[in-house]
């Protein structure tokens, strides 16, 4: 993934939008907006829409959808197409 891309360009592709506004449920806001910033404008206020319609799901549900994004997560960076820096690591990219 190029640094000018965008989590919604890239982690879109697999996840679905119901996935990630069922993950984010109980996500606290600070949380959400590190998302939101790394979409588009218009992807970030169309699943704030739909975070804020939902209806009561239940926390399996919630959980179910963010270890899906978590297993989509680790397979595109086995496969190349994210990197994913960690907070212990020091080497960065130039």
């Amino acid at each position: 993934m190029g640094k000018t891309e965008t989590l919604d360009e890239e982690l879109m592709k697999d996840v679905s939008s119901e996935d990630l506004s069922r993950a984010l449920k109980l996500v606290d806001e600070s949380m959400r907006e590190k998302i939101f910033k790394n979409m588009s404008k218009r992807g970030a206020e169309m699943l704030r829409e739909e975070i804020s319609l939902m209806p009561p799901i239940r926390l399996s549900e919630v959980e179910a959808s963010q270890r899906k994004i978590v297993e989509i997560t680790k397979k595109l960076e086995a496969e190349g197409r994210i990197v994913i820096l960690r907070g212990d690591e020091k080497d960065g990219f130039v």
